[in-house]
């Protein structure tokens, strides 16, 4: 055995913050002193490991000398306190509006997870995996969120399943509250995935049948809506990317919601001025 030391590339604040989260929480279930294995701070740096660099929870627990069950619970309780700090979506609009944003840019993601059982029946009466898109290939649960026009992420939704369109899940979580907030001011821009959205949501203008072409101003719109969306790419990327556990679940599909927003709300407790 060879013994080696390793740093966790977050701040201390961040961890301490995590702390105080976990201990107000500890106090709300009524947990006495001296009763858990480890101290609330050595919890959050197990929790920040496994969300920043997808640490197996076998090794974690090795590492913070408890048991691989122990180490899962922690991870729980982590992602738990987190996700319950995330900006609902009326929050993250309200904020945005007070920034000074001249929009937001709606947009979509695949998370991928292991392969499920659960079937459903698609639109032409066949029977289908639930967690399966054809178009990634892939199975996983598709996430909206929301980012300001510089890609910083503002707001991420539950978790839908793969075979669920971006235009039904955007009717579902998020497009009623898109509305009012263009009526007051903020606009959201999109990709063509959802067009038909309606008044304050901009798509691109669809392409004519193979005779015609789109004429010049309507090239020029769709060039610049997406250079001004394409920005919206860097908010995922700032979330899958930092917390790396994000890039392949492994645990439940039901927990892809919470563990995003768990990452969302690290991100923005480290860029609190983005």
């Amino acid at each position: 055995m060879i013994a080696h030391t390793a740093i966790l590339d977050v701040s201390r604040d961040l961890a301490g913050h995590l702390a105080w989260l976990l201990h107000a929480e500890r106090r709300r279930r009524g947990t006495r002193a001296h009763t858990r294995a480890l101290s609330c701070f050595w919890q959050a740096v197990l929790g920040l490991r496994w969300l920043r660099d997808h640490t197996n929870p076998d090794k974690l627990g090795r590492d913070h000398q408890v048991s691989r069950a122990t180490a899962y619970r922690y991870v729980d309780e982590v992602i738990t306190v987190l996700a319950d700090q995330a900006p609902d979506l009326h929050q993250a609009l309200q904020q945005a509006h007070e920034d000074g944003h001249a929009s937001v840019i709606l947009d979509g993601t695949v998370v991928t997870t292991d392969r499920l059982a659960e079937k459903t029946t698609s639109v032409q009466g066949t029977t289908i995996d639930l967690s399966y898109s054809g178009k990634t290939g892939e199975h996983g649960d598709t996430i909206q969120a929301l980012s300001a026009p510089n890609g910083f992420p503002l707001w991420v939704s539950d978790e839908e399943p793969d075979s669920t369109h971006d235009l039904t899940a955007a009717h579902e979580h998020v497009l009623p509250a898109l509305y009012a907030a263009a009526a007051h001011g903020l606009p959201t821009l999109a990709d063509g995935g959802y067009d038909g959205t309606g008044i304050g949501v901009h798509t691109p203008i669809k392409q004519p049948p193979v005779t015609q072409v789109l004429d010049a101003d309507n090239r020029a719109y769709n060039a610049l809506l997406r250079g001004l969306r394409s920005l919206g790419e860097r908010g995922f990327a700032l979330l899958t990317q930092r917390w790396r556990a994000m890039g392949h679940i492994t645990a439940s599909p039901r927990k892809i919601g919470p563990i995003l927003q768990a990452a969302l709300v690290l991100t923005q407790l480290e860029h609190p001025t983005t």
